[in-house]
């Protein structure tokens, strides 16, 4: 009985040491510290969440492979910069690096795998040259450099029909502006602009509209429409004029320009054209300043400055 005793002391003296020597590493997982075997100290953990569209990726840190698929949070994860790895069958790997800090979530929720072999269609039935997309109408425009035609289609490439003949003018026009109604087409090089009518066909008086507007007193640098679709606002290398979108029709000066080649932008929303010129300040030099012309019409008489010019 005496050796019985003896035995069962030991064991429970050595089930108190192996508990009170275990205590510190059960109550630091319990609080999210991990033993960090390069200090030799305790250090509080972090978590890496992940997310893949699609899910079901496998996942590699350090290049060390993981049981658990996408979506997954990795667990008690000491601080530091960590090579991660995502891989699933028929799709571009992810790579990158994870910094992980000590108490925190890194959140890695919007990872995206490509596929190998993308969805890819041709929507054009016809060769080209240049497209622009109409959002608003869901509508796709083609230009055919063999024999000048504009085409449209759906955002699928169906209902593909041509809609319109291009006028020809040289050197190459240089911009495309599409009018706010998206019935118009204008198209420019340095010393003429285009204008043609993308109307549908029952309104044959309006696709029959296709003119050229020589310009050669001065190089044009931009030109916008106004949000009317009918006046167009150029930009010259000297003056900001406007016109009517009719051919002959006159310039109308709004703006003479100190320098050459000024940028411009065209906010059609509010009918703003901001540019820069140069002026001369009272310290008798030269600033480059940015400006803002309003061409609104319930501001700007566009009408009425067009006909009072043109009776002068």
């Amino acid at each position: 009985m005496l050796v019985e005793q003896k035995i069962r002391a030991g064991l429970f003296c050595l089930s108190v040491l192996i508990f009170f020597l275990g205590l510190p590493f059960i109550l630091s997982f319990s609080l999210g510290y991990k033993f960090n075997r390069h200090t030799f100290k305790f250090t509080r953990t972090g978590l890496i969440v992940l997310k893949t569209q699609p899910p079901g990726a496998d996942i590699y840190l350090d290049q060390m492979p993981l049981k658990e698929k996408t979506p997954h949070t990795i667990n008690e994860i000491l601080p530091g910069t960590y090579h991660l790895r995502i891989e699933l069958e028929k799709h571009y790997p992810w790579l990158g690096e994870v910094k992980v800090e000590a108490g925190k979530v890194t959140r890695l929720e919007k990872i995206i795998l490509f596929p190998l072999r993308p969805n890819v269609k041709q929507l054009n039935k016809e060769r080209l040259s240049l497209f622009w997309v109409d959002e608003e109408k869901g509508a796709f425009y083609y230009i055919n450099p063999e024999n000048n035609s504009i085409y449209k289609s759906d955002l699928e490439g169906e209902h593909f029909e041509p809609i319109a003949e291009l006028l020809e003018i040289k050197p190459a026009p240089i911009k495309w502006r599409l009018s706010a109604d998206r019935e118009k087409l204008l198209y420019f090089n340095h010393h003429q602009i285009a204008v043609v009518s993308l109307a549908s066909p029952n309104e044959p008086s309006l696709r029959e509209l296709a003119f050229i507007i020589d310009y050669p007193k001065q190089k044009i640098v931009d030109a916008y429409w106004h949000s009317d679709s009918y006046y167009i606002i150029l930009v010259g290398d000297r003056t900001i004029d406007v016109l009517e979108a009719r051919p002959n029709a006159p310039a109308v000066t709004l703006v003479n320009l100190n320098l050459n080649n000024t940028s411009t932008f065209y906010d059609m929303r509010s009918d703003t054209l901001y540019f820069l010129d140069t002026q001369k300040a009272a310290d008798g030099k030269l600033y480059d300043n940015l400006y803002k012309l309003d061409l609104n019409i319930k501001t700007f008489p566009l009408q009425e400055l067009l006909k009072s010019k043109s009776n002068e």
